[in-house]
């Protein structure tokens, strides 16, 4: 069983900067992730399961976005974890149910999978809650992401192929 830790988080995307006659005045919510933690998401893509994966330098920033949403402390970031990130990316950035359905295989294993596929769905279900129901991330935040580290040989990853 997956337990995930909740960080300090507020649930609004914008927060009033000030108001002066009808002019409202907001700034954008600093992001989720943590750069600290960035360093530990380097280390899991060198799990070759991981890397056979396949998936853009984008969608890999919005699952280093997703970890900081659920509260991931970098020391606990792991496969599994990855794959369910990675699994919502799939759902908002392809909504293709064949990408997602080859997750299944490729982590749980071409034997086992089917028996394993639901138990999966139910941690998805349990990490995306964690999340706060928030998968929408914007590109200029997977920039963002993506400029802490610009020359890490992740962010030029061109998707190849589903895994």
């Amino acid at each position: 069983e997956l337990i995930f830790c909740k960080r300090a988080q507020k649930r609004s995307i914008w927060a009033v900067d000030h108001i002066e006659g009808m002019k409202l005045w907001v700034n954008k919510k600093r992001p989720s992730y943590h750069p600290e933690d960035q360093e530990a998401f380097y280390r899991l893509l060198e799990d070759l399961v991981i890397q056979r994966s396949r998936v853009t330098g984008y969608m890999l920033s919005m699952v280093v976005e997703y970890f900081g949403r659920v509260g991931l402390p970098g020391h606990l970031y792991n496969r599994i974890h990855f794959f369910l990130a990675l699994y919502i990316t799939c759902d908002m950035e392809e909504d293709d149910f064949t990408s997602k359905r080859n997750i299944f295989p490729f982590l749980l294993g071409k034997e086992t999978w089917k028996n394993l596929y639901k138990d999966f769905l139910k941690l998805q279900k349990a990490f995306f809650q964690a999340m706060g129901y928030r998968a929408w991330v914007t590109p200029e935040l997977c920039e963002e992401i993506q400029n802490q580290n610009r020359h890490h040989w992740v962010w030029s990853r061109v998707r190849q192929g589903t895994p």
